[in-house]
């Protein structure tokens, strides 16, 4: 499969460091947040953010992981990293590394919507803009317009650092 380069190892760390910095901007007169990161990409991305927000901020930056089923997100409850109580009054941002239609975020945020935060948004690191859910990305590193046949690739290793289009 060809696969075309979108950004580079420099250009994801230009839209960490621009989104921190939206984050912040967002948040500053808090004195904590939670980046809760999807399973897999979506955490990656989240340490990311985590480490560019305390370079720049007095944040308190809490991560957690978000664990569920992509393909079959009813077919088993949502799991949060972190005693679900711990959460309460909290400023939390859920993380994820694609959003394409829309499922994978808007299930993962079920276990949220029951608990009384004081704010929930969405950060990405690219938004496909083809939305099936009625979820959006409050913070995104790039918007790409794209046909449903096309793939977005993330590889965040310590190796490698891309986004491809295939």
């Amino acid at each position: 499969m060809e696969r075309t380069l979108i950004l580079n190892e420099l250009q994801i760390h230009q839209k960490v460091n621009r989104l921190a910095f939206q984050i912040y901007e967002d948040n500053f007169a808090e004195t904590e947040i939670i980046l809760a990161g999807i399973h897999s990409g979506g955490y990656k991305f989240a340490k990311k953010l985590e480490t560019a927000i305390k370079e720049i901020s007095p944040l308190k930056v809490t991560l957690v992981e978000v664990s569920l089923d992509k393909e079959n997100p009813m077919g088993q409850e949502v799991k949060i990293s972190m005693d679900k109580k711990l959460l309460d009054g909290k400023v939390v941002l859920l993380v994820d590394d694609v959003l394409n239609s829309g499922k994978t975020l808007i299930y993962s945020m079920l276990p949220f919507l029951e608990l009384p935060l004081k704010k929930l948004r969405t950060v990405v690191l690219v938004n496909r803009n083809h939305n099936r859910y009625p979820v959006r990305a409050d913070f995104s590193g790039l918007s790409l317009a794209t046909t449903i046949q096309e793939h977005i690739f993330v590889e965040l290793d310590v190796q490698q650092e891309a986004v491809y289009l295939g």
